[in-house]
């Protein structure tokens, strides 16, 4: 949730010479900060929540996904992913479950329940503490510990290309081994686990591991990756 300057935000121009308005912002909401008086020129007083110190613009992130009928009922009818830095990943973990909620209300109605799946998609994108924002009465909404995010995965390759039920070519983003258990998130529909069998690299070579970013490689898995989909591992 933007706390500075309503979507208006100026700091990281005036600051960095990078413009949020174009994309570039570099997110100074979430710096530590300190407090000097003009008069005392050299000294910088800290202000301090509890020992280390507290960030002054430091917001939790908007979570509704828990309220959809609340939202469908008072009459909404878009969903916007706030903030000027998110990536292609983070925007189709988002989209997928926010989709997906919708539809089944839309299709279920009064008998809608959320699926846990959708709940804990948005637990596997990088984020800060979530809360419901101002919808149901004030909340506390600023994270004063710390101006860090809460990252349980990584992005370790894209599919490009399925060439049958068990070996697709991929790019890798991440380092991965042989071995590893993996989470796909499809284009469309509900993730699901695969297991790395084999890795060759585009000289034909096997090996035991991914640690070149873009690279690319042919991987061979005990279940069918469709084309397009994001490859993520949990870090341990």
């Amino acid at each position: 949730m933007c706390v500075s300057f309503s979507g208006r935000c100026l700091i990281s121009s005036y600051m960095t010479g990078r413009d949020a308005n174009h994309g570039d912002c570099a997110q100074p909401c979430r710096w530590k900060y300190h407090l000097f008086e003009e008069n005392r020129e050299g000294q910088y007083f800290p202000v301090e929540e509890h020992s280390d110190g507290t960030y002054l613009y430091n917001s939790r992130d908007l979570c509704m996904i828990e309220h959809i009928p609340e939202l469908v009922k008072a009459g909404v009818s878009s969903l916007k992913i706030e903030g000027r830095a998110k990536s292609a990943y983070y925007t189709a973990v988002t989209t997928n479950a926010y989709r997906h909620a919708v539809d089944g209300f839309m299709t279920n109605g009064e008998n809608y329940v959320l699926e846990p799946w959708i709940k804990e998609e948005l637990d596997k994108i990088s984020h800060r503490e979530y809360n419901t924002g101002f919808y149901f009465g004030k909340e506390p909404g600023q994270v004063t510990g710390n101006g860090g995010y809460i990252r349980h995965y990584d992005v370790v390759a894209v599919c490009e290309k399925s060439i049958d039920d068990t070996t697709t070519e991929i790019t890798q983003r991440n380092k991965f081994l042989v071995g590893d258990t993996l989470d796909v998130l499809p284009p469309s529909g509900i993730p699901f686990n695969v297991k790395c069998v084999s890795l060759t690299d585009e000289y034909g070579n096997s090996v035991d591991a991914a640690p070149h970013p873009m690279q690319k490689l042919t991987m061979k898995s005990d279940v069918k990756i469709p084309d397009g989909s994001v490859i993520r591992k949990k870090k341990i």
